[in-house]
Formats: structure tokens, C-alpha cells, sequence
């Protein structure tokens, strides 16, 4: 069966609510409610800090092609791809929206158009994404805790030929393992081992030779393979465990909960220093089980609702407030016919977009005092 949509309240699902993401109010180039930016980019609310790097409007090899000209529904029908792209150079949401952003902005101001509007957009927003990415790499070292990629609803971007690559490079799991390479590393595996583009086209995007390009994706993909997450490859399975589990932890149910979580199990969050960092390096079964049924009936019981949906293309959850304001995700790995661990994310910075965000202290607090031993 399919994760279950609808919002769980005190053991009982709901009937199937309204989307977790709300509409977007991002500026740029004819964004209407129901055009593609909006329902894309999943945005609530003003974009992030403006870039303040530079970037070349044109990369180095595609300057002497020939130009046609081109409109502004060219943008808006790659707007998905390039998205997907800084995403998974950035591992962030805002990051990845601001980058797709000045990419417009240099292509509108750019004049001649390029004969292949794919790959010149593809080339500006990776090399605004390697910018970006050197200077987040400084701020990342010197982060509070663990640091995770911002989480995403849905992937915009969809291409049946090359699916599996898509998925698998979207987990959290994966996304933290790209965190390993070197920005030109990261670069050339987005661009070549997901998206599939030339070595050509990836040789212009990054400023590197073919031949240096060649290398770079032979060390990357070295690593990704060393290091590359598992997850239970049949997608109903996954999904019915993920189910299941929720329903147990929704029933304060133990010994259900028990019985779906890995000997091993970790509970790990993300809170950036910024909220409570609650659960934080729990391991084992019976740990994690024990301190989810903690956690569920007093925030249940001040209101608390949980909504079982799919993040970073695997099982996961949405909490929010009783006013509907977001707390935080939960992001399940899942291998084996057990989940492996549960990272959530608390950092209010990371959950802008999936909506309006609650204070964590303040709710934190108002579930401990809600809590009576049973």
C-alpha cells in the first residue's frame, strides 16, 4: 500500500488532507499559482539570502556555438531539470532555488540565445552551484551538530530512461554522501552519472578538459560506490513497512515498533543549534522504540499532528503544531525489511518551505509538561 497521506491525530488517520508543501511566492519569470515554478519548487514565503557570488554567464565551451533565438517558455520548461540539479550539488532547497533564480536572471540579460538552450542553462546553473557550494562548505564545517540536507517533497524533475539514477541520488543517504566530494567532483557526478549529459556538455559546465572531467567522474563514482547506500529496492514494501511502522507509533505500540527497527537502529537530528536537539545519537531497538513512544502521546495530546508522506524520494513525516505550523521531518532509511535510521531535521532554517514553522522550544517544552507516566 502507498504511505499513508492522511494526517495520523491520537492513533487515527484523518481523511487525506491538503499537500504538505504550501504555494510558492518565489519571484522570477511568469510564476503564476499554477504555473511550474510554484508547484516545482514547493517555496512558501521570500527566497533565501540573494547569491552573492559571480558566475559566468556563458560556460567556456559553449561560447563559439552559434545562436538562435529563444524564449522565456524555454527557461520555464527546463526551470524542473535545473532545479533537480542544484538540489543535488547543494543539498538545499533555498540554495538550490536561489541559483535556479540568477540563472534567469543571466539568461534574460544574456541577448543571443544559444542553440541549445539545455545545455547552456545546465552549464550557468552548475557553475553558480560550485560558487555557492565553496562558500557553504566554510559555514558547513563550522555548523552546530550534524548537518543535513534541507529536506524535499517531490523531485520536479522526472525522466523514465534514466529513473533509478534519479532516486538514488536524491536519499538523504546519498545526498550526505555527495557532501564527501570536492565541489568539481560532486559537479561532474550530478551531471554525468545522473542527468546523463555528454562529457562535452559536462566539460564546459565545470571548465575542465573532457579528459579532466573523465578522471574527475572515475574518482567520484570510486566513492560513491565505496560509500553508496542500500534501500529496500521494491517501492510497496518499503511503503508498507513505512505504514506500519507509523501506525505503531501512532498506537504507542512498543513492541510493533520493536519488531520493524533494525538491532542497530540510529535516531539522529539536525537542529543547526537552533532548536532542541532532541533524540540526538540514540542506537538500538530498543532505545529509539522506547523514546518514539515517549515522545507520541504527550505530543498528541497537546494537539500534535504527524503526517506520513515521502521526503527525499523515501518514506518520511511532517510534524506540525496544532496550529498546522511545521516542527519538524522524520526521513527513514529502509533496508532489509527493517528501518535502518530516522533522521530529523529541526533546523527552522531547513523547513521554511515546507511551510510556516512553529517554535520547536516552545513545543518541546509544552510536551514534556504535557507528559504523565502511564
Amino acid at each position: 500500500m502507498a504511505a499513508p497521506s492522511g494526517r495520523l491525530r491520537g492513533g487515527e488517520a484523518a481523511d487525506a488532507g491538503p499537500g504538505v508543501a504550501g504555494p510558492a511566492a518565489r519571484r522570477g519569470p511568469g510564476r503564476h499559482h499554477d504555473d511550474g515554478g510554484a508547484g516545482l519548487l514547493q517555496r512558501q514565503g521570500q527566497a533565501g539570502a540573494r547569491l552573492g557570488v559571480a558566475a559566468p554567464v556563458v560556460a567556456a565551451g559553449l561560447q563559439g556555438r552559434a545562436f538562435v533565438s529563444g524564449t522565456e517558455e524555454d527557461f520555464q520548461e527546463l526551470r524542473p531539470l535545473l532545479f533537480s540539479i542544484a538540489y543535488r550539488i547543494l543539498g538545499s532547497v533555498s540554495e538550490a532555488e536561489d541559483a535556479v533564480q540568477e540563472t534567469w536572471l543571466r539568461y534574460e540579460t544574456a541577448g543571443a540565445r544559444p542553440a541549445s538552450a539545455k545545455a547552456y542553462l545546465a552549464a550557468v546553473v552548475t557553475r553558480i552551484s560550485i560558487d555557492v557550494l565553496r562558500s557553504a562548505r566554510v559555514r558547513r564545517e563550522q555548523y552546530v551538530g550534524l548537518w543535513f540536507p534541507e529536506p524535499l517533497l517531490a523531485d520536479p524533475y522526472e525522466d523514465p530512461e534514466r529513473s533509478a539514477e534519479l532516486a538514488d541520488s536524491l536519499s538523504m543517504a546519498a545526498l550526505l554522501l555527495l557532501e564527501r566530494l570536492s565541489p568539481l567532483e560532486r559537479a561532474v557526478f550530478v551531471l554525468r552519472e545522473v542527468f546523463g549529459f555528454g562529457f562535452r556538455d559536462v566539460a564546459s559546465a565545470v571548465g575542465r578538459s573532457e579528459a579532466a572531467c573523465r578522471q574527475l567522474a572515475v574518482r567520484a563514482r570510486r566513492h560513491m560506490d565505496a560509500g553508496r547506500p542500500r534501500f529496500e529496492a521494491d517501492r510497496s514494501e518499503r511503503e508498507e513497512l513505512a505504514g506500519r511502522f507509523f501506525g505503531a507509533f501512532m498506537e504507542g505500540d512498543v513492541e510493533g515498533l520493536r519488531e520493524l527497527l533494525a538491532a542497530d537502529v540510529q535516531l539522529v537530528s539536525d537542529s543547526g543549534g537552533k532548536a532542541p536537539r532532541w533524540g540526538e545519537g540514540l542506537v538500538g531497538a530498543e532505545k529509539v522504540a522506547r523514546a518514539l513512544i515517549t515522545l507520541v502521546r504527550p505530543f498528541t495530546r497537546i494537539g500534535g499532528v504527524v503526517e506520513p508522506c515521502e521526503l527525499n524520494g523515501q518514506p518520511g513525516a511532517v510534524f506540525r503544531d496544532r496550529d498546522g505550523k511545521v516542527v519538524n521531518t522524520w526521513s527513514l532509511d529502509i533496508l532489509d525489511g527493517r528501518i535502518q535510521a530516522i533522521r530529523t531535521v529541526l533546523n527552522p532554517d531547513k523547513l521554511g518551505h515546507v511551510g510556516p514553522v512553529a517554535d520547536a522550544w516552545e513545543v518541546v517544552q509544552e510536551t514534556a509538561r504535557a507528559h504523565r507516566p502511564t
